[in-house]
This record gives C-alpha cells, structure tokens and sequence, in this order.
C-alpha cells in the first residue's frame, strides 16, 4: 500500500477499514485475505495458490479473481505495484 494508505482494525465495529485521504473503505473478508497477502513480495501467484489452498478453489479462478481486485484497486491508488 502506498503510504498515504492504511489498514487499521476498527474496535467499534469489529471489522478492518482502508483509510485513504478522505476515504474509508470496509472491505469483505476475502478483500480483507487479499490485502493481507499484499506484502511487496508475493506475487499473484503465489498469494493465489496460498488462497486456493485455503478456500479449496481452483488457483485459476482465484488467480483471476486476485488479479481483478489488485487492478481495481490499484485504479483506485490503494495499491501500488
């Protein structure tokens, strides 16, 4: 994440948010497994097949469904690549 970006547990509402500069996102909890794998290091392959794994899916579909969220929100500067 860029570092005007941030993820930060919201107590009150027991969730995560994505705080931008005038924008709060709440993402689900399947965004919220991307954001986590999101380190600078990992690459979609490889945080597909750590989903994958996790959700007894095919890597492609998830792989597919990774990369659509990382564009989506790379459009939007919460990612950077």
């Amino acid at each position: 994440m860029p570092s005007h970006v941030r993820l930060q547990f919201d107590p009150v509402r027991g969730r995560y948010a994505v705080l931008a500069p005038e924008r709060v996102y709440w993402p689900d909890d399947i965004a919220f497994d991307i954001l986590k794998l999101c380190d600078g290091e990992r690459t979609i392959a490889a945080m597909s097949a750590t989903l994958a794994a996790e959700y007894a899916a095919p890597v492609e579909t998830i792989e597919a469904d990774v990369m659509e969220f990382i564009q989506q929100w790379m459009d939007l500067r919460l990612l950077t690549p």
